[in-house]
């Protein structure tokens, strides 16, 4: 009975991510094979993992837990119809046997229409022979397959088609998992239904995005002839509060120094940040900003002002490795290190999410590190944000080098 209860819990928890990838479907074209590598992950963990556990609970549980096995098999059956991949079932024929939702949406072919019809039919002249002998090479047991095809009904859209073997119950051959999805960004539709309306939450980002560059781009290029420090100390000005909380410069070739720390201003007070002090002090350690309000973050931008980077894992990474890493709530709260009371500093800063990029140049050395939290309910850093922060900091290094 224990393992009838893991088993119900772990799929329990493959319906939760079901659930969590129908909720992906609105990501951008460019972001969605991301979106479809899970799923195809989710459905080789069925046939890898939940599938065989089922059979072996029917076939060796006691008689009480048959209803409840049946059960289980019908929620596997809704789980195949629902979840957001087109994805079918056939046998070493192609005969199809099932055909979920989006796989009669994607091909449009009707399910009831599909069914018991070789789904090479639906698919272009030229690829029915090689789709066919593949689905029967994976049926005997030869591997995993995938190849490019054409739908009929859309040939100038190619389609990949992953297959892979799956031993239903009670029956004595492989059955071929077909899952199906656009080789390029065109989505094959079955009707000439009009493109999806353009996302205007995206679109405003972007051009934030790209407004943002700007300012830096012109910060850096208008900034007179002065030390190399000042140089990120003033990119460090455009970015705060318009594009992060709190913003962590540390320069340096040999050795890492922190030189700016700039933090949230506006926060409420003490009494809504516990274990924080209410000792007033400046939101950042430098530049024309000291005249702030005093912040409730203040005790923490003095602890990180006063914060060795070499005790910093994350920027000592970014410094050896020159990469840019992004994270969005934080598995490791120590991975910027911890005040002297011992406390993380990403929880004192309630960080949700953090950049931590490199200053550098494609052929030179890192000249410096700039960290970026964002904290309490503001949107986390995206990939495109990413990005273009990857930019500006390679803009950042070639000012700090003119300046040698």
């Amino acid at each position: 009975m224990a393992e009838t209860d893991e088993f119900g819990e772990e799929l329990a928890d493959f319906v939760r991510r079901v659930a969590e990838l129908k909720s992906a479907r609105s990501v951008p074209a460019d972001e969605l094979p991301t979106v479809l590598d899970a799923a195809i992950f989710e459905l080789d963990h069925v046939a890898d993992q939940l599938w065989p556990r089922f059979q072996r609970l029917s076939s060796d549980g006691p008689s009480g837990i048959a209803s409840t096995d049946r059960q289980e098999q019908q929620l596997l059956k809704a789980l195949f119809q629902r979840v957001p991949v087109p994805v079918a079932l056939v046998d070493r024929e192609t005969v199809v046997r099932r055909l979920n939702f989006a796989a009669a949406s994607f091909t449009g072919v009707r399910a009831g229409y599909a069914t018991g019809r070789p789904l090479t039919g639906f698919l272009a002249h030229a690829d029915r022979a090689a789709f066919r002998s593949q689905a029967a090479a994976v049926a005997r047991g030869d591997g995993d397959r995938s190849l490019t095809v054409h739908l009929q009904q859309q040939p100038s859209a190619p389609v990949r088609a992953t297959l892979t073997a799956l031993r239903p119950s009670g029956e004595p051959r492989s059955a071929v998992l077909v899952v199906l999805q656009p080789a390029d960004s065109r989505v094959p539709s079955g009707a000439n239904t009009p493109g999806p309306a353009p996302n205007l939450t995206e679109t405003t980002r972007h051009t934030v995005l790209m407004d943002l560059v700007d300012t830096m781009t012109t910060t850096l290029l208008s900034a007179p002839g002065e030390d190399r420090s000042a140089v990120p100390e003033r990119a460090a000005e455009v970015l705060h509060e318009r594009f992060a909380d709190w913003v962590v410069v540390d320069t340096g070739a040999a050795r890492l120094v922190r030189t700016t720390v700039l933090g949230p201003s506006d926060i409420p007070g003490p009494s809504d940040a516990p274990g924080l002090s209410d000792t007033p002090g400046p939101s950042d350690i430098q530049g024309p900003s000291e005249g702030r309000r005093p912040s409730a973050y203040a005790e923490v931008v003095a602890a990180l002002a006063a914060q060795d980077p070499a005790a910093c894992p994350l920027v000592v990474e970014a410094a050896r490795g020159g990469s840019t890493a992004l994270q969005v709530r934080p598995e490791d709260p120590d991975v910027f290190g911890r005040d002297t009371s011992g406390d993380p500093f990403l929880v004192r800063a309630n960080v949700t999410s953090l950049l931590c990029v490199p200053l550098t140049t494609a052929s030179g050395p890192v000249r410096g590190v700039l960290t970026l939290f964002r904290s309490g309910g503001r949107l986390a850093f995206s990939m495109a944000e990413a990005q273009a922060m990857d930019m500006m900091s390679r803009h950042i290094a070639l000012a700090m080098a003119r300046l040698n």
